[in-house]
């Protein structure tokens, strides 16, 4: 009897332990090559920057949707510092647990379900040296996860690897040279077992290039340059070799930029990285001794395999490209039906004013259309996949162009969703960004600084300029909704008059309207399916889910939620932010759906070239930036 009461009892523990062991399975799963794969099917967690590694930043959740959506509130926040910047990362979840980045590379892990802090981990910087190689910003775009570690971009170049539940160092490289102009922005990549960064500073005089490391060691796998270096010191591939004979002599002693300041993307189904390369330094071709040269690989995507970072194929966007259109927007891979034929593709609605989609497994050109003012280029030519340049946009010394779209570009950072079964891209967007163009007349090359090349200061007008809309009037108080990417940078002053006369106006194509807006974009039929004013190329962002919704903050501080299919603004909320939002997740918990969303600016908010410092004494108390996580009925003050 007692020997079968025992049997009995032997059992019943090993039942326990087995359920507790898929309790515990459950409750930590393994970020690995496979999770990442299938990341964003379930739509439970968030665990790389695009949602997915394809970046379509696409949810099948549909627990909120149209019928419920004006029943969300706040179910928690939480004070992420004193800030310096804007919020621009992508939070990231796993295993219940939020990781997000803010200024100066400071990083944190949250409870997901309570907000509170589990750690935080602070890179120490050293600002006073680090801050003035700032192109545009102390800020980070966002982390990645592997296995049982955070992948921390540090401003500094410094790659850091943190243990995922202590925030502990487990390794740390320095990416970039530290007695150079070069700092790091962006969200890191991972493909297989590599995590793959870039580095930003395309307006200072240095070489562009993305690597490859070993996750578990941090020990370099390869690196791949994107502009060539000096010929007299050999090619480091035979893509360098290529892209050399596309220069003028000696003009690799000016950096030659192509930096990766943002786009990389990975996809298994080819085990190909896309990666976007950034504008030319200086900007004028011409004082790159290249003009009428392609100055390879500038404002291109180039695609290297994942195990070697062999070169596979390029498209380039803007051959020679002199009006800072840096090429480093999202990449969105996917599978859609064209023609009767199942295509691969990779898309980007580029800085130019074009969208583009491309056959990712040769880089061969499907289509190009403008989804914004354009008038450097009539089109793009569908058979050799070069723009149709208009020669007045080739600006000189002795007259000012106004070009459009700006710097600030059609579409810059500000993260697009792309729904599937819609075929719709929703992109963020500056529909008449413009600036004025004219060569420096007495360039002076500095080592030490920017070197744009440029007859005015500054970045010039983003979304102003010719046809740029009137700002929107307040509403009941609330401020009206700005477009970023129209800016001078924080803290500027306006850049002085163009030294040169006006040259001719330049014929423009693309859509007649002006201002900033969240456009939906048929990629299939590259055209626009609806337009909602507000959002802008910099700044904030999108997801979209199943439930037929679109989520996307703004630049004054509020978040919506949209129709996928018609646009119709079906919820809008206030967070307490003024600016500075990053763009928004979208997670699930104990069955229950959540948003999060990181903003403002804090102390010494900047957001420009290179944030001013933190103020000893301010004048007010500045409104702290924080973490916001919604629910449905959240009832958090």
């Amino acid at each position: 009897m007692r020997q079968r009461q025992y049997r009995w009892f032997s059992l019943l523990i090993v039942g326990v332990l087995i359920s507790s062991c898929i309790v515990l399975g459950l409750q930590n799963k393994r970020v690995d090559e496979n999770a990442l794969k299938n990341a964003g099917l379930t739509g439970e967690d968030w665990l790389t920057y695009g949602l997915n590694q394809g970046e379509t930043r696409y949810s099948p959740l549909k627990q909120i949707d149209a019928n419920n959506v004006t029943r969300l509130g706040l179910a928690w926040s939480y004070e992420i510092g004193p800030g310096g910047g804007n919020q621009e990362a992508t939070p990231l979840v796993s295993n219940g647990i939020l990781y997000n980045i803010t200024n100066w590379s400071i990083t944190y892990a949250l409870d997901a379900r309570t907000g509170k802090e589990l750690w935080r981990y602070d890179p120490m910087v050293d600002r006073p040296t680090v801050q003035p190689k700032a192109c545009c910003g102390i800020v980070n775009r966002g982390l990645a996860l592997f296995e049982d570690k955070v992948f921390v971009p540090v401003l500094d170049g410094r790659l850091v690897a943190l243990d995922a539940a202590k925030g502990t160092l487990i390794w740390s490289v320095q990416t970039v040279p530290t007695d150079q102009q070069y700092t790091m922005t962006m969200a890191p990549r991972i493909a297989k077992d590599k995590v793959i960064v870039g580095n930003a500073g395309a307006e200072k005089p240095v070489r562009g290039y993305f690597t490859a490391y070993d996750t578990a060691t941090g020990k370099m796998a390869w690196r791949f340059y994107t502009v060539p270096g000096d010929p007299a010191k050999g090619f480091e591939n035979k893509a360098m070799e290529m892209a050399s004979k596309t220069w003028g002599a000696d003009s690799w002693k000016l950096g030659g930029g192509g930096i990766v300041w943002d786009a990389i993307t990975y996809d298994p189904d080819t085990n190909l990285v896309f990666v976007g390369t950034g504008n030319g330094g200086p900007w004028p071709a011409e004082l790159r001794n290249s003009k009428g040269l392609d100055n390879l690989f500038v404002a291109s995507v180039i695609a290297v395999d994942a195990d070697t970072g062999a070169y596979k194929w390029h498209y380039q966007f803007v051959p020679g490209d002199s009006w800072d259109f840096d090429s480093v927007q999202q990449l969105t891979v996917a599978d859609i039906r064209l023609n009767n034929q199942n295509l691969k593709v990779i898309m980007q609605a580029n800085k130019d004013g074009f969208f583009y989609v491309l056959d990712r497994t040769n880089g061969r050109l499907i289509s190009a259309e403008p989804y914004a003012q354009v008038n450097w280029a009539s089109g793009i030519d569908m058979k050799t996949g070069r723009p149709n340049v208009i020669p007045d946009a080739v600006y000189g010394k002795n007259q000012t162009i106004m070009i459009m779209p700006g710097p600030g570009g059609g579409h810059n950072w500000a993260p697009m969703s792309f729904n599937p079964t819609l075929n719709l891209m929703y992109i963020p967007t500056s529909a008449s960004s413009s600036s004025q163009y004219a060569i420096a007349a007495n360039f002076e090359y500095n080592p030490a600084t920017s070197n744009t090349g440029l007859a005015r200061g500054g970045r010039g007008g983003g979304g102003g300029g010719a046809g740029g809309a009137p700002p929107l009037p307040p509403a009941n108080g609330i401020a009206p909704i700005q477009d970023p990417g129209a800016a001078i940078g924080a803290g500027q002053a306006a850049p002085p008059p163009p030294a040169a006369p006006a040259g001719p106006t330049l014929p423009v194509v693309g859509p007649i309207y002006s201002g900033s807006w969240l456009i939906a974009w048929d990629v299939l039929t590259q055209k626009e399916k609806w337009r909602v004013q507000g959002g802008g190329s910099i700044g904030g962002g999108t997801f979209a889910t199943a439930s037929n919704l679109v989520f996307q903050t703004l630049g004054n501080g509020r978040l919506r939620a949209l129709s996928a299919d018609k646009g119709e603004i079906l919820w809008e909320t206030p967070t307490g932010q003024t600016g500075g939002m990053g763009p928004p997740i979208t997670f699930q918990l104990d069955g229950k759906q959540y948003i999060a969303v990181a903003g403002g600016q804090g102390q010494g908010a900047g957001g420009g070239r290179g944030a001013a410092q933190p103020s000893a004494t301010p004048a007010t108390a500045p409104i702290l930036p924080k973490l916001y996580v919604y629910t449905l009925d959240g009832t958090a003050k």
